[in-house]
C-alpha cells in the first residue's frame, strides 16, 4: 500500500502532520451533534428556570474542562494515537485497556451509524429523489468518508476542517439570528400545569438528571486524543485543543441555548423533543424546517467524519500492542491506518443494515463515562507510579481537578445505573464477556509490555 506517499516520511507509520486547527475541528465535530438541538427540552423539563437551566450547560462544560486538563497531563506524557486506550494500557495493564479499547471502538462505530442515519433522514426530504433510502445514504456517505481518508490523513484532516467550520458557522448563524433578528414571541397558550422548579431535595435530583443529559451533549471532548502522536507538538497542542474546544463548544452552546429562550419561553421549552425544530418553525415560518435540515446535514456531515477517523485509530493502537490481529496496524505512505479503517467501515455498515446500532450506542452509553473514570484513576496510579516522570503539561489545582473529574464520573456511573438499568447492565455483561475474546486475540507475552 503505497498510495499517496509524502515525502520524507516513509511507509508503515502515523504521520505527524496534524495541528491545533486539526484538533479544534475534529473535537467541534465530534461533539456537536443532535444533542444540542433536542437536549434543552430535557433540561428545561427538569430545571424550568433559566437560571438553572443555562447553569447546568455551564456545568456540563465545567465537568469536560476538568476531564480535558486531567486527560491532557497523561497525553502529553506519552503521545499515542489511539483514543483514552493507550493511557489506561499503560498505566493499568493490557486487560484493562482491551476493555476501554474495545468498548470505544464498538461504540464509536455505532456512533458513526446512528450519526449517519439521522443524515439519510434529514437529507430525504431536502432531494425528493433521495426520500425513503435513509439506509442507502447513510451506508453512502460512511463508505464515502471511507474512500477520502484511504487517501491520507491530510485529506481527512482538509475534510475535518471544511466540514466543522461549516458546522459551526451554520450554528452560530442560527444563534445569532434569533437572537438579533427574530422577535420573543410568546405561546399561543399557557398551559395551567406548566412545570414549576422543584423545592428542596426534588431540586438537588432534578440538576442531577439534567446534569446526564448536559454531559452526554458535551461528550466528545477527547477527539483529539485519538490522534496524539500524529499532532506536530502533542505535549502542546493536546491541552491546547482540548481545553479551547471545549470552551468554543461551550460558547455554541450557551448562544443556542440563549437562541432558543429568546423565541420559546422556557416552561413551553420543557419537554419538547425538538426544540430547535419548534424554534426554526417560529423564526422562519413554513421554511423553517428546511433551513433546519440543512444546518443538520452541515452538522451530522462532521460528525461522521470525525468518527471514521477517531474508530480507525483504536484498533490500530490495540493491533500494535499485540491485543488484535497484527494486519489492524498496517498504515499507508498517507498515513492511514487502511485495514483498521475499513474494520470500522465494515462493522459501521452492518449496524447500519441490521438495524442494530441504536441497541449497541444505547447498551454502550454507559462505557463513555466508565471509560472516563478508569483514565481519571489512571491518573492517580501514573501520580504514584511515576512521580519524577517528565510532565510537559501538569494539571492545575493537582488533586483537586482530577479528583473532581473522577468523582463526577462515579456519580454519573451511578445515576446512569438507577436510570438505565437495564442497558448499563448489558454494558457490564459486555465487560465480562471481553475477558475470552481478549485470549482469544492476545498475541504473546509482548501484549502485557509497553510497545514503545
Amino acid at each position: 500500500m503505497t498510495d499517496n506517499a509524502q515525502p520524507g516520511h516513509p511507509p508503515g507509520k502515523l504521520l505527524q502532520v496534524l495541528g491545533v486547527a486539526f484538533g479544534l475541528a475534529v473535537l467541534v465535530g465530534n461533539t456537536i451533534g443532535m444533542g444540542i438541538l433536542r437536549t434543552p427540552g430535557e433540561i428545561a423539563a427538569q430545571v424550568p428556570s433559566v437560571p438553572w437551566f443555562m447553569g447546568v450547560w455551564v456545568a456540563g462544560a465545567l465537568y469536560a474542562l476538568l476531564g480535558a486538563l486531567t486527560v491532557s497531563e497523561l497525553v502529553a506524557m506519552r503521545p499515542r494515537s489511539g483514543g483514552l486506550y493507550p493511557l489506561v494500557r499503560h498505566g493499568l495493564g493490557p486487560y484493562p485497556g482491551f476493555v476501554v479499547g474495545w468498548s470505544d471502538w464498538l461504540s464509536t462505530s455505532g456512533s458513526i451509524a446512528a450519526v449517519a442515519i439521522v443524515l439519510g433522514e434529514y437529507a430525504g426530504p431536502l432531494v425528493p429523489a433521495l426520500a425513503g433510502r435513509e439506509k442507502a445514504i447513510a451506508c453512502t456517505v460512511v463508505f464515502g468518508f471511507g474512500l477520502l481518508q484511504w487517501r491520507g490523513i491530510r485529506l481527512g484532516d482538509l475534510a475535518q476542517q471544511a466540514t466543522s467550520l461549516a458546522k459551526a458557522l451554520a450554528l452560530v448563524g442560527l444563534a445569532l439570528f434569533a437572537l438579533l433578528l427574530a422577535k420573543p414571541q410568546a405561546p399561543a397558550t399557557v398551559a395551567t400545569t406548566a412545570p414549576l422548579l422543584p423545592p428542596g431535595l426534588a431540586l438537588v435530583g432534578a440538576v442531577i438528571v439534567a446534569m446526564q443529559s448536559a454531559i452526554y451533549t458535551y461528550d466528545g471532548w477527547t477527539g483529539p486524543v485519538y490522534f496524539s502522536e500524529e499532532l506536530a507538538d502533542p505535549a502542546r497542542d493536546v491541552p491546547r485543543t482540548m481545553i479551547g474546544g471545549v470552551l468554543l463548544v461551550m460558547t455554541i452552546y450557551l448562544l443556542l441555548n440563549a437562541a432558543f429562550l429568546h423565541v420559546i419561553p422556557i416552561r413551553e421549552m420543557a419537554g419538547d423533543p425538538f426544540v430547535a425544530a419548534t424554534a426554526a418553525a417560529r423564526m422562519f415560518g413554513p421554511a423553517g424546517d428546511t433551513v433546519l435540515r440543512i444546518v443538520m446535514v452541515l452538522s451530522l456531515v462532521a460528525s461522521v467524519n470525525a468518527l471514521v477517523l477517531m474508530a480507525s485509530r483504536v484498533p490500530f493502537a490495540m493491533s500494535r500492542d499485540r491485543l488484535l490481529p497484527a494486519i489492524l496496524q498496517r498504515v499507508n505512505a498517507g498515513g492511514t491506518p487502511v485495514p483498521a479503517l475499513w474494520a470500522s467501515i465494515a462493522l459501521a455498515l452492518g449496524l447500519i443494515l441490521t438495524n442494530t446500532f441504536a441497541s449497541v450506542v444505547a447498551m454502550l452509553a454507559f462505557m463513555f463515562v466508565a471509560n472516563y473514570a478508569v483514565t481519571f484513576a489512571t491518573f492517580f496510579v501514573m501520580r504514584r507510579r511515576q512521580p519524577q516522570a517528565p510532565r510537559p503539561f501538569r494539571v492545575p489545582l493537582y488533586p483537586l481537578v482530577p479528583a473532581l473529574a473522577l468523582l463526577g464520573s462515579l456519580a454519573f456511573i451511578a445515576a446512569s445505573l438507577a436510570s438505565d438499568t437495564r442497558n448499563s447492565l448489558y454494558a457490564l455483561l459486555l465487560v465480562a464477556v471481553s475477558w475470552p475474546v481478549y485470549r482469544l486475540f492476545r498475541r504473546g507475552p509482548a501484549a502485557a509490555q509497553a510497545q514503545d
